[in-house]
């Protein structure tokens, strides 16, 4: 008993906080610091849910409506998975196809208001123009996306293997985390070639002659809104924070933003979805 009140003693009580390896949020004070309204984003990198949620919270619209913009982030495609599915996010960049497949736009009535290009993925090598022949990938060591909800780096090569009779167990397939080490490994020989898509700052590091489509015309991610109710004020005020910072990127690809509604002091009418 002795012991143990010494022990008691000579031990700071006092509960420490412990904080995440890892910070997947950030959040900002609107002018309305009494409201405890939470505008909940989503987005694939930190850079960008932190560069918006400071763009949302100055806005006078959602500072209305909302005391805090709460920005996650994560970098895989399954990340957003749980926000999609389960609704949490008022404002999530996604693909389409996560979207459909979760049913996210009826059962939660998510609307696309801005969108990105679409675009094309390829076969990559370094060293020579990929063959679509099924005696070509015999041998060859092929770098994929270890996500099966990516197009570019996942699905349309594995679809393409499947239509030319090759049986995925005979070929030599490295998995990367992203489509960046995708390129690391193409760029290191670890690989001979890898499904993606092309960025203008791959020519850098590849021959553009070297590259052969696998698909066309894949539909570009979107910003999502949730609107459970008709909160036109809201999406009108996060579609033109949206598009004002697409015309900030230097990226040639998401600096191309389009908008989905036409929004004026009248009325608010959705232009149509560019790729349906």
């Amino acid at each position: 008993m002795l012991v143990w009140i010494c022990g008691k003693f000579s031990v700071d009580s006092e509960k420490k906080e412990i904080k995440p390896l890892i910070q997947t949020s950030n959040s900002c004070q609107t002018s309305a610091v009494h409201n405890k309204e939470k505008l909940i984003v989503f987005a694939p990198s930190k850079k960008v849910a932190s560069t918006l949620i400071n763009s949302l919270c100055g806005d006078s619209v959602i500072a209305k409506q909302f005391g805090e913009v709460v920005g996650f982030w994560g970098y895989r495609t399954t990340d957003s998975i749980e926000f999609v599915g389960k609704g949490i996010a008022d404002l999530i960049l996604a693909k389409n196809n996560i979207m459909s497949a979760f049913k996210a736009e009826s059962t939660y009535n998510y609307q696309p208001i801005v969108g990105f290009p679409s675009y094309t993925a390829f076969f990559i090598s370094a060293k020579e123009k990929p063959k679509v022949d099924k005696q070509y990938f015999f041998g060859k060591r092929i770098g994929l996306l270890d996500y099966p909800t990516s197009r570019s780096g996942h699905i349309l090569p594995k679809q393409k293997f499947k239509e030319l009779g090759l049986n995925l167990e005979m070929l030599d397939i490295t998995y990367a985390s992203s489509h960046n080490e995708l390129r690391e490994l193409l760029a290191s020989g670890r690989v001979d070639l890898i499904a993606s898509f092309w960025k203008e700052e791959d020519h850098e590091h590849f021959s553009k002659n070297y590259i052969t489509p696998i698909s066309n015309n894949i539909t570009g991610t979107r910003w999502y809104l949730k609107m459970q109710h008709e909160n036109t004020d809201l999406l009108c005020a996060v579609q033109s924070r949206l598009m004002t910072l697409s015309k900030q990127q230097t990226s040639p690809y998401f600096n191309h933003a389009e908008s989905y509604w036409h929004c004026s002091a009248d009325e608010v009418e959705f232009l149509g979805d560019k790729d349906d």
